[in-house]
Order: C-alpha cells, then structure tokens, then sequence
C-alpha cells in the first residue's frame, strides 16, 4: 500500500505545482511584456544570488574568468540573475516576442531564408542566451520546417502546458533521450525537416573539447548528423537589446569537412562549436547562464582545493 500513497502524493504534488503554473501563466499575459520582464528580472536579481546554484554561476565565472577581479564577477552573476527572471516572466507570453511583434530583430535572415528556400534539411545550434524561445521563432519566422529539442519537464502537468505553450506559436517539439530520441531525430531529418538544439551544456558520454581553455565533454549529435545528412550547420546567438526586446544573429555556417575521417570531423565540429558558443558568451557574459555546471566534477572539485588553500594561507 505504500507505494500507491507515495503515487498519489506525488501526483498531488504534481497537479498543484501546474495550478500554480496556470495561475502564474494567467498573470503575467495580463502585463505588458515590458512590464513582466522588468517585474522578473527585479525578481531574478534579488532572489537568484539567494539560490544553491548562485554558487554554481560563481564557480563557473572563476573557471571562465580565473584572472578576473570578484568583484566583476559577482556583477556578471547578478546581471545573469536578472536575465533569468525576465526569461521566467517572458516565457508566458513568448508568442508574444516574435519578430512579427517587433520585438526582434534579426541579422543575417538571409541565410534562414536560404536554409527554407534549399529544400533540404539543416542543423540550427545555439546556446543558452538571453531568452532561448527566440531561438524556435526566428527559425519559424524564415519558413523552416523544423523540430526543436527540449528538455521535457519531471512534472508532466507542466510539461504539458509547457508545450501547448510552444505550440502556441507553431513550434514543433522533440524531446530527445536516449537511442529513442537519437531515432527521433535521424527521422526529422530523413524526412526533409530541419532540427534545433542547444549546444553549451555538460553531456558526459560526448566528445572532449576545451571550452574557456578547460577541458569539457560536449554533445556530438548535431555534428554528426550533419556529417551524415551533408547539412548545414547553423550557429545562431540571442541578444537582449532592451527590456522585452531581442537581436538574432545569424552567424556563417560552421564549416565541416565530409572528407576527413569520421571521428576526426566530428571531433573538430564539437570543437568549433564550443568555441563559437565560448566567443559568444564573453561578448555578452551577463546573458548566458551561468548556473549550469558546465565543466566535468573534476573542474569543480579542484576549484573547491584551491580555495580551501586560498582561505588557509589568508588566515595564516
């Protein structure tokens, strides 16, 4: 009998969580979106640095930014902080916040627009930066059939909403996990649609890379399907510009070699990757977020010595 209590507990606890998130969702579409990002990022700013994972943004901003003076990197903390809370706040309202709205703008359309008009298939990359929805309505602005993955959420009250959401404004979502996921997305492609992902995060089972001149694992999936599919790989990065406002650039493909040998190229894919993402985010540091652990445990772990060293030799 424990085990069905336990369920129902959980799927209580599941059901109120999504009426909190209806009611939060009804709120905030009553704002303007200036308003509810302005209110959010008051919010992220204050709230954030009170969270376990603020440790986390400070951990990662000394392994980025080991020369940096603390002061500078608890300001880059804060400002990531509040640049969350807006994309909390917006994240009801993004369809909302599409370039048809006028609230985004984009550089180097014209590379989206050949992507839709060449009839084949293409791998969009980006990273976690200012509002990651901007990235879905950008590519759906350009008239591309697309699949965007996601991360599905562990509440699938939520989760649900979360996508009826996404589907709002026309996007088309794949949550990839595992061979069945990895199937999923060789079938969008087959089946001529273009897919999109984030690249910048922890994925252990990846390929090695150097990302802040630290050694990292990153995922190779969208390499290697573009080696496969002879698709273009297309970087995009999300910029706020002002309150509820965004700029998309569309930077060159990142150019793969078909010839080389298979390992070889997809090696030099992730690392390509990995330092467009890294070029981005020390262009605008306060926009990318930080509080993912982004290095192996290794990283972290000699981090904590060296400041337990740090903090012995001060008292001495």
């Amino acid at each position: 009998m424990a085990k069905p209590r336990h369920a129902f507990a959980r799927d209580l606890i599941w059901r109120l969580e999504a009426a909190g998130y209806d009611l939060f969702s009804f709120l905030i579409r009553r704002f303007p979106p200036n308003a509810s990002s302005a209110l959010g990022g008051w919010l992220g700013r204050r709230l954030g640095p009170l969270t376990g994972a603020h440790r986390t943004a400070l951990q990662n901003l000394r392994l980025a930014f080991p020369d940096m003076a603390e002061d500078e990197r608890r300001r880059i903390a804060a400002d990531q902080w509040e640049n969350f809370g807006r994309y909390i706040f917006e994240f009801p309202i993004a369809d909302r916040l599409t370039p048809a709205s006028g609230r985004v703008e984009v550089e180097g359309f014209e590379r989206l627009t050949a992507i839709a008009n060449s009839g084949r298939p293409a791998v969009l990359i980006s990273g976690h930066f200012s509002n990651i929805e901007i990235m879905a309505a950008v590519i759906l602005a350009a008239g591309i059939d697309c699949d965007i993955t996601y991360r599905a959420a562990n509440n699938p009250y939520v989760d649900r909403r979360i996508k009826e959401g996404r589907f709002r404004y026309g996007v088309k979502l794949l949550a990839p996990k595992g061979a069945e996921g990895a199937r999923d997305l060789l079938e969008s492609l087959r089946a001529g649609r273009s897919i999109a992902m984030l690249n910048d995060q922890r994925y252990d089972g990846g390929v090695a890379g150097v990302f802040f001149g630290r050694d990292v694992m990153t995922l190779p999936a969208g390499v290697r399907l573009a080696l496969k599919f002879g698709c273009v790989l297309q970087p995009m990065a999300i910029q706020r510009t002002r309150g509820a406002r965004f700029r998309v650039v569309i930077h060159e493909p990142i150019a793969l070699d078909p010839n080389a040998e298979r390992a070889e190229a997809i090696a030099e894919g992730v690392w390509a990757i990995n330092a467009y993402i890294e070029a981005r985010v020390r262009e605008r540091p306060g926009e990318w977020w930080w509080m993912h652990r982004r290095w192996p445990a290794q990283s972290y772990a000699r981090l904590g010595a060296y400041a337990a060293l740090e903090t012995k030799g001060s008292a001495a």
